[in-house]
């Protein structure tokens, strides 16, 4: 069973969306991409929770985490190491959180004007980007597991309907 939780704490995030939905369906998309797929429907709960907050917050978590001091458009803190992911999912522990997801308001919306996409498909696009490192994927280790990391991105994008992020 898959719970995403997802809360808008800070920043201009528009308050009609469906967040929890629309991280429910990119978490799921992700997952079912990967050689980890069974993941989610693993007799146990698997949990990522998603933070929407601003800019301001993210840079903060960027330069105490990363040792970046500027805003990104998302962060991934992962809760287990990716070996393990594959005995969990087959055991009944009752529940494994994957990690935490934190989006940056005023990050997305530029970047979702900038490549002309509705925001909340952006969104989508971040949040199956940040559960795949969530997963063990890193796309600054190599071209071979960027190119693999990609490819699984762009499969979950077109799974939940979205244009190919990589295009052009």
């Amino acid at each position: 069973m898959l719970q995403v939780e997802a809360d808008v704490v800070a920043g201009d995030w528009p308050t009609a969306m469906d967040w929890p939905a629309l991280a429910q369906a990119a978490v799921a998309a992700a997952l079912a991409q990967t050689p980890n797929a069974d993941l989610a429907a693993a007799p146990m709960a698997v949990e990522v929770a998603v933070r929407l907050t601003d800019d301001a917050e993210v840079h903060s978590l960027n330069r105490q985490y990363r040792h970046k001091d500027k805003p990104t458009n998302i962060l991934s803190f992962p809760m287990l190491a990716p070996d393990m992911l594959v005995a969990l999912a087959n055991s009944d522990d009752g529940e494994v959180l994957l990690g935490d997801l934190v989006l940056a308001a005023q990050t997305v919306a530029r970047e979702a004007q900038e490549k002309a996409w509705p925001l909340p498909a952006y969104c989508q696009h971040l949040i199956v980007h940040g559960t795949l490192h969530l997963l063990g994927y890193d796309h600054e280790t190599g071209e071979a597991q960027a190119d693999h990391m990609e490819a699984l991105e762009r499969a979950a994008c077109a799974a939940l309907g979205l244009p190919d992020p990589y295009e052009g």
